[in-house]
């Protein structure tokens, strides 16, 4: 047996946990005004849902899965589901946790389109935040919780940043590849015509590339709702926590109840903004 020397290892986690000693330190009051930004708007939407009556809701819901994929019996399928998870039970709870991924989807596309428009605009911006997207897409969701504890302890806004950190990707990646698959003949065109940057990117670049960012939409928001479970072990409530809750105590139909619930919000969520994301393409 030849045991690896260990005089070659690097002490790689004492450098991490020296640096994020040196974050605390020195910008302690900034985490702490930007946990308290974050907080207020995460009360603020998750009343805004849990206020909605009901009815309203599910009523909303039908209507928009039947405008969007064309069919009336697409939006009573919609509605049926959203009344199936109030007649569980689970309500109050759904909308907690839809409030939490609407909190994230909402920060993710302020944070990741202007990057992923910077790194259209730029090969060497691209060349440096393209090995840092393919570190966040392929890392655990698990190490995320880490940082996110660090810097803003147990609650909400943790469970948001932490959220945000693993769903921003994908909506920064197909930004930037919309917008690059652009016809650079159109791009000339409006040159042509003396059209500024800025007019080329909003008149142009960006309604061209908008199939392509709403696929972004579309993945950003099923990897939030993805992060609900994992992110209820650091204080977000709502299904998840359900979830953690049956497993601990071994009670089979808590846990499959609010799995499902999950379930269902998960395919309202994927039809809709896949529906949306194919009218947008198909021009319907």
């Amino acid at each position: 047996m030849f045991p690896f020397p260990e005089t070659l290892r690097i002490p790689l986690g004492k450098w991490i946990d020296r640096f994020m000693d040196w974050v605390l330190m020195s910008f302690s009051g900034f985490f702490d005004a930007l946990g308290s930004v974050i907080l207020q708007f995460m009360i603020h939407v998750e009343k805004f849902f849990t206020w909605l009556p009901w009815p309203v809701m599910i009523l909303a819901i039908g209507i928009l899965a039947w405008r969007v994929m064309g069919r009336w019996y697409h939006g009573l399928l919609m509605a049926g589901m959203m009344f199936f998870m109030g007649t569980l039970g689970f309500w109050k709870l759904g909308m907690m946790t839809l409030s939490l991924v609407f909190a994230a989807v909402i920060i993710s596309l302020a944070i990741g389109i202007p990057l992923g428009i910077a790194m259209a605009t730029s090969n060497r911006f691209e060349a440096i935040l393209k090995p840092l997207l393919d570190g966040m897409q392929t890392m655990p969701s698990f190490v995320y919780l880490i940082p996110a504890l660090m810097l803003f302890g147990l609650g909400k806004v943790p469970a948001l940043f932490a959220t945000i950190i693993y769903a921003v990707p994908p909506v920064i990646r197909l930004t930037n590849v919309g917008i690059r698959e652009v016809s650079a003949d159109v791009v000339e065109a409006a040159h042509a015509f003396g059209s500024s940057y800025w007019q080329i990117l909003f008149k142009v670049q960006l309604p061209l590339a908008r199939p392509t960012i709403m696929v972004g939409i579309n993945q950003t928001t099923m990897m939030a709702l993805a992060m609900v479970v994992i992110a209820s072990m650091i204080g977000a409530k709502g299904l998840g926590l359900e979830v953690l809750l049956a497993i601990n105590r071994i009670e089979i139909g808590r846990g499959f109840e609010a799995g499902l619930c999950i379930v269902f919000m998960a395919i309202i969520i994927d039809r809709i903004t896949f529906a949306m994301a194919s009218r947008k393409q198909y021009g319907s």
